[in-house]
């Protein structure tokens, strides 16, 4: 069992902030985001945790507005679903609907706000946080592998991992879901343009606002385009000679 002094150190490890990372880690990790959503063959595996916040963001938004949460499953081609049982329409629906494709985006500044905090451990384990508490309402076996082996490789990061090697993994996860959450609105509109996914978070909005599906697409990407300008000026806060922004 742990001491209450071990417990101190655990919460002050927690919520301590780490030292400023280099500044060129933080301009490779971009990069390294970068490359892992603009690369076909690499985005077909990464996109998998952007499946993850997408999925995420439609229970989070279901469950603050009183709906009740069915299931979620994430699929090996990286598609996904979740049901929930309420009103069929409503500001409810509509905000659940809203919430998938901008989640990522928006995880991502969360990401970079506590990043700019160098709050890197504390980052680490509310992504395991999250993915245990959504590994809870899975219901496929594909689902509950893809989290589990998602969440083990954070934690061991966040556990055994150097902590030049913590800062790496954490400003190249959260450049990730910053670059990620804009591909999959483009990839959205080519897939609706051709016909396909005619019900899409996009098509059920509009069937409930009667707005065009494009302007929800619309919508999706301008948020997601503030969310990423955002997060860099929140990520690039760590070239400024103070040190980058504190929390």
């Amino acid at each position: 069992m742990l001491s209450i002094d071990g417990v101190t150190d655990l919460w002050d490890q927690l919520l301590g902030a780490q030292p400023d990372p280099p500044g060129m880690l933080v301009l490779l990790t971009a990069v390294a985001g970068f490359f892992a959503v603009a690369v076909r063959p690499v985005w077909r595996v990464a996109r998998n945790a952007v499946t993850i916040a997408h999925e995420g963001g439609h229970a989070l938004i279901a469950l603050l507005t009183g709906r009740k949460l069915k299931g979620i499953r994430l699929e090996f081609d990286t598609s996904g679903l979740t049901l929930s049982a309420g009103r069929p329409t409503g500001i409810g629906m509509i905000l659940t609907l809203l919430g998938g494709y901008i989640a990522p985006s928006l995880v991502g500044v969360l990401g970079a706000w506590l990043l700019g905090g160098n709050r890197i451990t504390l980052l680490l384990w509310l992504a395991v946080a999250l993915l245990l508490l959504m590994l809870i309402n899975i219901r496929n076996l594909f689902g509950v592998i893809s989290l589990l082996v998602t969440g083990a490789i954070v934690f061991a990061v966040s556990w055994y991992a150097e902590p030049e090697t913590q800062a790496a993994f954490a400003y190249a996860g959260v450049w990730f879901l910053l670059f990620g959450g804009v591909r999959p609105v483009f990839e959205l509109q080519s897939l609706r343009g051709r016909g396909r996914m005619r019900d899409s978070d996009a098509d059920q909005l509009a069937r409930l606002t009667h707005l065009p599906a494009l302007f929800w697409v619309g919508v999706f990407l301008v948020v997601n385009l503030i969310a990423l300008v955002s997060g860099a000026f929140l990520l690039a806060g760590q070239w400024l000679p103070e040190g980058g922004l504190s929390l």
